[in-house]
């Protein structure tokens, strides 16, 4: 048992911020989709493409916050000590894959009329991939340090 723990371990070591971005992107897609689906159970209707897309912008804006703050401590445990900047960087990427998801949804859910429970899950999931390459290579980006 103590081998199948060390090397458990010495994966995760080696695959860390992998590891722990999925575990974020899977944390930040929950509560993307709950707040999404609370809405549209609730008090936005999804055929409407208007409130559609008022469902999948709130949704997007817990998601973001959740994911910044989450992204930052957790995953590229960043030091940047301009957090404004980072921030904007990292919100202007995630608006980037917002209208990506907004498309998706659109072409999707409004033009083809497919299940929008089911497109939102799919969307997520290309989603997921672009903000971890748009978050490695250019919000996160890790300063060498001169020696």
């Amino acid at each position: 048992m103590k081998k199948i723990v060390k090397k458990f371990f010495n994966i995760y070591k080696k695959y860390e911020e992998i590891i722990n971005y999925l575990i974020i992107g899977v944390l930040s897609t929950i509560v993307s989709l709950a707040t999404y689906y609370i809405l549209v159970y609730t008090v936005l209707d999804p055929k409407n493409a208007i409130e559609l897309q008022i469902a999948n912008i709130v949704s997007w804006v817990f998601a973001a916050t959740f994911a910044y703050v989450a992204n930052r401590k957790i995953v590229f445990k960043s030091k940047d000590k301009n957090i404004k900047k980072e921030a904007a960087k990292f919100y202007g990427a995630r608006i980037i894959t917002l209208l990506v998801d907004m498309l998706i949804m659109f072409v999707t859910v409004t033009l083809l009329h497919w299940n929008d429970k089911i497109m939102k899950i799919i969307s997520n999931i290309v989603i997921i991939v672009l903000n971890y390459l748009f978050s490695k290579l250019l919000v996160f980006v890790k300063k060498e340090v001169d020696s």
